[in-house]
């Protein structure tokens, strides 16, 4: 009875924050057969719960959580993120876990199982907090992909500087045979692409420093607007300094890693512990009876 209720209450719930006009537009959208699953998405779940969330003015009363997420989705994508943007995204998340709700409150009607209309809840305030989370994690993901190659780089440019090359030019030579997809590499070549587009060394750097939020980026690229005008041996002498900060940095991180990864491993080995104590104990407690 209560699964039968709850089912029928959240569905109500849903029709009616989704509106009619937005239940038409994906009607439509069916019916001439396009197969936008994220059209759709945002048409009921997204902007809805979106309307929602400003209506009740949840957002005014998580401003601090919402700045927070909306400053880490400006780190992982372009600059051009807005805050409306992150409300959307935290009104998608929300749908997401409504849905959820819903659905397990169907299943747990249908099967008559009501320890399912709980696990839906779980599932729903899960796939709600995810994406922060997530973002979360991706951010620092980022961050030590970008200090763990930042050293390599700084020794490349180093070197290229110490044989001769103009800064600029050891900037753009550090790219060869990068992957434009990782973060540091991505960053590094708009820098450049900023320098040969006719901006100000300054200008290029102080937005590469914006971009990567990182303090050890910060760090080099104040080294380089230091330093960079007066070349020869003082240059490559702050280099040398900072490189040896930062290999010391990537290794300490190396440590950390391989740390948590043996940690990890502590679970998966308890486990198999316990299924070769069964299986030696099995036999003999059978014996025994």
């Amino acid at each position: 009875m209560a699964a039968a209720a709850a089912a029928v209450a959240l569905t109500a719930i849903w029709l009616y924050i989704v509106g009619v006009s937005a239940l038409e537009s994906a009607w439509l959208q069916l019916k001439k057969g396009r197969k936008q699953g994220g059209e759709l998405a945002r048409l009921v779940m997204a902007e809805p719960f979106t309307r929602l969330l400003e209506r009740l003015r949840v957002f005014d009363a998580l401003q601090l959580t919402l700045s927070g997420y909306h400053v880490k989705l400006l780190i992982l994508n372009d600059g051009g993120w807005t805050i409306e943007r992150t409300k959307e995204e935290a009104g998608a998340s929300l749908g997401k876990g409504y849905a959820a709700l819903t659905a397990c409150a169907w299943l747990s009607l249908l099967g008559g199982e009501p320890l399912l209309l709980a696990m839906g809840l779980l599932f729903g305030v899960l796939l709600a907090v995810r994406p922060v989370v997530e973002a979360g994690r991706r951010v620092e993901r980022r961050k030590r992909q970008l200090i763990t190659e930042l050293p390599e780089m700084l020794s490349k440019l180093m070197l290229l500087v110490g044989a001769g090359e103009t800064v600029q030019q050891a900037l753009a030579r550090c790219l060869e045979g990068k992957d434009a997809k990782h973060p540091l590499y991505k960053e590094w070549g708009d820098a450049v692409s900023s320098l040969r587009n006719g901006q100000s060394f300054s200008e290029a750097m102080e937005r590469f420093n914006r971009r990567c939020a990182v303090q050890e980026v910060s760090i080099f690229t104040t080294v380089l607007l230091l330093n960079y005008r007066r070349g020869g041996e003082h240059f490559a002498l702050a280099l040398r300094e900072l490189s040896y900060t930062l290999w010391e940095k990537r290794k300490a991180i190396a440590r950390s890693r391989g740390e948590e990864a043996s940690s990890k491993l502590v679970f998966p080995l308890v486990g198999i512990l316990l299924v070769l104590m069964v299986l030696v104990a099995a036999p003999a407690v059978l014996l025994m009876t």
